[in-house]
């Protein structure tokens, strides 16, 4: 297992898939981590800390002409979340927020790669030798200011500090191949570089209502440096920014007992050359116009529900559906990165223990979906299920 703050890339994130439908429904229940999503909720949680850890387990795989290769010589994750909120006035908070936002990996274990030929070719590397696949994991420090306007309005605004890295291996031969990249000795095996970049985020919340709650959030595009070691795979020499998001939602009190809250998420990876630009875009790898993951804005749906089952325990479920992020002629390249999944469920729980603090249970399926190539990755097809289980525990001060 690894300690990162590990998201596949497939929606708004699976893990924030995870964090965001607790995060939605607990918004409404006083959990910090919801600045994550919309860091007007700040203000309203009041003095307050929350720290958490998720293990996600994805499992991805990719069939080549009739064969299946695994991707899952690396599968566990483990993700830490922790937020932190005083009160500076009755109106206004500070406080900030640790989370994971993005990332993806797979790992195709040597002689059992999709990128070593099958029998009777006997181990020979088409692409590259060893293991084969990449490491991104991204990391979100997010100070936050947040402001009641009135009793019923808050707003709030973060500043979005981020540390990535990543590391690609296995690719030798198309790297080294004449003309494949602008800098060969720049585009595979350099271990893990690291990049910083910072961004910011807006929230709104708004009780329209007795019952109705509304909100909206937009998350900027977070400017990374360049991975100087894989300026030579990435678009625009090493470029590899986080793409900007932005959504709407609003929670219903159904009953004094039942919360039913929905979001409209829009993720922009088309902002982002490296995950937009085509595989057959034209340009060597690293170029401007470089092959990259083929990704597409997409649309991403959540539905929660929360049932205060007595006042110490409170049940949740959600689903959520999100836009398959890039189409069937782009399987080659995603290979290294799958990011397939569509429709996701969860289910949790919050329990107030005796002395007041706040022990927070969840759990994520995403169900498995293929990507069927076509056109000239016809045959090469993108799989992909995950779990994950959470747990965090928060306190008022």
């Amino acid at each position: 297992g690894r300690l990162l703050a590990w998201i596949p890339v497939s929606s708004s994130s699976s893990r924030s898939i995870l964090a965001q439908v607790r995060e939605r429904v607990d918004r409404f229940f006083n959990s910090l981590l919801a600045a994550a999503t919309n860091p007007a909720n700040m203000v309203l949680v009041g003095n307050r800390w929350d720290v958490g850890i998720d293990y996600f387990r994805p499992q991805r795989e990719s069939e080549i002409g009739g064969v299946t290769f695994d991707a899952n010589d690396s599968e566990n994750y483990f993700m830490p979340e922790f937020g932190y909120n005083r009160m500076i006035r009755d109106d206004m908070s500070v406080g900030v927020s640790v989370y994971g936002m993005g990332g993806m990996a797979t790992d195709y274990k040597k002689l059992n790669t999709v990128l070593l030929l099958p029998p009777p070719g006997g181990g020979v590397a088409t692409l590259g030798s060893g293991n084969a696949g990449i490491d991104l994991s991204q990391l979100f420090i997010a100070p936050t200011l947040s402001l009641k306007l009135n009793e019923n309005h808050s707003v709030g605004i973060s500043a979005k500090l981020a540390y990535q890295r990543f590391e690609m291996f296995g690719i030798q031969n198309m790297c080294g191949f004449p003309g494949a990249s602008i800098d060969a000795n720049k585009c595979t095996n350099k271990g893990h570089d690291s990049s910083f970049g910072y961004g910011f985020g807006l929230g709104w919340t708004g009780k329209v209502s007795p019952t109705l709650t509304l909100g909206a959030t937009y998350q900027s595009k977070t400017y990374m440096d360049e991975f100087d070691d894989y300026k030579g795979l990435f678009a625009e020499q090493g470029d590899f920014d986080i793409p900007a998001n932005w959504g709407v939602g609003l929670a219903w009190q159904a009953t004094p007992k039942l919360l039913v809250a929905f979001d409209y998420q829009r993720i922009e990876y088309d902002g982002v050359k490296s995950l937009s630009n085509k595989a057959n875009e034209g340009g060597p790898l690293g170029a401007d116009n470089g092959a990259g993951f083929g990704w597409e804005d997409i649309n991403v749906y959540k539905l929660g529900v929360a049932y205060q089952y007595d006042k110490n325990l409170v049940l949740r479920a959600g689903y959520i559906y999100n836009d398959e992020p890039y189409k069937g002629d782009q399987t080659f390249f995603n290979m290294l990165a799958p990011g397939v999944i569509t429709d996701h469920v969860t289910l949790g729980a919050t329990w107030t223990l005796a002395g007041g603090g706040e022990l927070s249970l969840a759990y994520m399926h995403a169900f498995e979906n293929t990507v069927k190539g076509k056109g000239a990755t016809a045959g090469i097809d993108n799989t992909m299920y995950q779990d994950s289980f959470g747990v965090s525990y928060g306190a008022k001060f």
